[in-house]
């Protein structure tokens, strides 16, 4: 069945595969992203790229409604949008833990309650809310990031209740590591929001772990993911949670039954 998509975050990585993925199914996608040009190519697989900045309300109202106005209805939301930025709690600025809250939490929230009139009133409806495997544990230097990530496995679990009278599905995609920019984007926050600081050996060393980490083979392709997103998206009852991914699953069962500070020297000396 040919479904209205609203995808966020579809300039790169795990957005853009997604959205040429569900746009090569049949599917009717709207990409969205605040760099509309780095959306040019999705162009030919059928995809319509369409402004957003997710930390604007006029923007995301704009965006929506220039959806509305062309289909008449939104069938499934993706939640996409959102970065990582490491650094010690004691290093990164109030300012940036913000940012990483309005992209990551507020954003997601914004775009949510602006499409959820639309999905009631068609009493039907799938809001997939990409989180991580770092919404379920915590690793060194990420304070910030996975708070983000905690708050929106939170939030999208209460969604769930809230909406599930209306015929609204809520899914989890948790990805482990994926051969992304993210990891690239991760380390040169931690690395330079350590310089001079009580962590800048630690934050260095970590920082040049996680370069190594994504540089090299092991981490899982994002199509991995996007596969995921399609198995919610086509589902007539998507799994409330899809943990995916390079290492997903082992990390999050270690973090289950390991004692809390083994887990932790694990982390701290795993790059």
């Amino acid at each position: 069945m040919k479904k209205v998509i609203l995808i966020t975050g579809a300039s790169s990585g795990i957005g853009f595969t997604t959205a040429k993925s569900l746009a090569e199914q049949g599917h009717k996608v709207y990409g969205a992203a605040r760099r509309v040009e780095k959306m040019e190519e999705l162009k030919q697989y059928g995809v319509t790229p369409i402004k957003m900045d997710v930390t604007s309300e006029e923007s995301v109202n704009e965006a929506v409604e220039q959806v509305i106005a062309a289909e008449k209805r939104i069938d499934v939301l993706v939640n996409n949008a959102g970065y990582g930025s490491y650094g010690a709690v004691e290093d990164v600025s109030i300012d940036e833990a913000r940012r990483q809250f309005e992209v990551n939490v507020f954003g997601l929230a914004i775009l949510t309650k602006k499409v959820l009139p639309y999905m009631r009133q068609q009493h039907n409806g799938t809001i997939i809310n990409v989180s991580s495997m770092g919404g379920r544990l915590t690793t060194y230097f990420g304070a910030w990031y996975h708070a983000t990530k905690y708050a929106v496995e939170a939030f999208s679990d209460a969604l769930r209740m809230e909406v599930s009278d209306f015929g609204i599905n809520v899914s989890l995609i948790e990805p482990g590591g994926i051969k992304t920019e993210w990891g690239f984007i991760a380390a040169d926050h931690l690395k330079e929001s350590a310089k001079g600081g009580a962590y800048e050996a630690q934050a260095t060393k970590t920082a040049e772990g996680m370069r190594k980490q994504y540089s090299g083979n092991m981490m899982s392709d994002p199509m991995v993911i996007s596969k995921a997103i399609s198995k919610a998206v086509n589902a007539r009852r998507p799994k409330t949670r899809y943990l995916i991914g390079f290492m997903a699953k082992p990390m999050v069962w270690m973090h289950t039954i390991l004692p809390t500070r083994w887990f932790d020297y694990i982390v701290k000396h795993a790059s």
